[in-house]
């Protein structure tokens, strides 16, 4: 049975999104379902135009329908978070990001959310940074990695990183899209190249200081599927989509105090890989929606990965848990990169436990 794309016209689309919609405003409500991976969306009218998230209401949803709840008590809660640019309705339509509680106003098991905010908060003096490089890949709807043969396999890996030209990149355009959405939205998002595997792409976000960066995170996912549904493709964060000798995906975490930024901070990121070696198990859990068992498809100690069973760190060493980039090494100060998460982490679990480790010593 072949599998088709069920694409409509947009240019029939256009027609109507130029409508003038008055005063009232559109907002899309966006929250992580029951999986900790999945993202579910739906829209409400707002009278007028909320300047904050605190000006959108809270709402509800069912969430036996979101593997979150039993259909004989199914209300979920939707509390709006933070509020973004609509990049696909335009100006004044907004994105709402929310926070899912339970029926008795207790946070929901995927929201992880509730929990880093309470870390970030305690862990404010020190001013955490994060930047998150985001690998994923593009599926047509067979599943099959967008470009490539259907019957066979591209050539080995090798000019597909930040390469250029037709038979070296696929699908670029929808990354070009997803860009500028981003930048449209406010979602902090500071670049983006191809990946390694063909039909693999990155696309980093960052530098946010605590909270923020898994909010911008998860909305810049949110674009991406959305850009990709317009397109009529498929988006991944297998954390290693294509067996054999093809690279995976991860979600490496670049992490720095104000300690560790300032001048002799390399003493600090010294003591903070010290920290991060002693609780590697730990880490390993919270970098994975499965803990760990994403991941252990991964983590190999090949295709520029340490092993899920060792924890290393080294100097511009991109098969290390933790790298230390050379240029940090060379100023005595900067950041550190964490390498060990998947793909499909939530960035939320993994800004957490890295500031409870390095900065509460928990």
């Amino acid at each position: 049975m072949s599998i088709t794309s069920a694409a409509t016209d947009k240019n029939v689309l256009a027609r109507y999104s130029d409508l003038d919609q008055g005063k009232r405003v559109m907002c899309e409500y966006i929250w992580i379902d029951g999986t900790g991976e999945g993202i579910r969306s739906k829209c409400r009218t707002l009278d007028q135009e909320p300047k904050c998230a605190g000006d959108c209401p809270i709402w509800n949803y069912d969430g036996s329908s979101t593997y979150q709840a039993e259909g004989s008590n199914s209300d979920m809660y939707l509390y709006p978070v933070a509020i973004f640019r609509d990049p696909f309705r335009r100006d004044p339509n907004k994105l709402v990001l929310c926070d899912v509680y339970k029926y008795n106003k207790q946070p929901a098991e995927t929201n992880k959310r509730a929990a880093c905010k309470k870390v970030m908060d305690m862990a404010a003096d020190s001013h955490p940074w994060f930047g998150i490089e985001q690998e994923y890949t593009i599926l047509d709807h067979d599943g099959h990695p967008f470009g490539w043969p259907k019957n066979g396999f591209p050539g080995p890996q090798g000019p597909y990183y930040c390469g250029v030209g037709a038979n070296k990149v696929y699908g670029r355009d929808i990354i070009e899209a997803h860009y500028r959405a981003c930048l449209y939205s406010g979602v902090k998002i500071s670049g983006c190249n191809a990946e390694v595997m063909p039909a693999q792409w990155e696309f980093q976000v960052g530098p946010c200081e605590g909270i923020e960066m898994g909010d911008h995170l998860w909305v810049g996912r949110y674009l991406l599927h959305r850009v990709a549904e317009e397109f009529g493709v498929i988006v991944t964060l297998d954390p290693k989509p294509i067996e054999g000798d093809w690279n995976g995906a991860g979600a490496h975490c670049n992490y720095s105090t104000v300690q560790m930024r300032n001048q002799g901070g390399i003493k600090a990121i010294e003591d903070a890989i010290e920290k991060l070696s002693k609780h590697h198990v730990r880490h390993i859990k919270a970098y994975d929606p499965k803990e760990g068992k994403d991941n252990e498809r991964r983590l190999t100690g090949f295709h520029e990965t340490s092993s899920i069973h060792d924890f290393s760190a080294g100097v511009a060493n991109r098969g290390a848990s933790i790298r230390i980039p050379r240029n940090v090494a060379e100023d005595g100060c900067g950041y550190l990169e964490d390498r060990r998460p998947s793909s499909n982490c939530d960035p939320y679990s993994v800004t957490e436990v890295i500031v409870k480790t390095t900065v509460l010593n928990e």
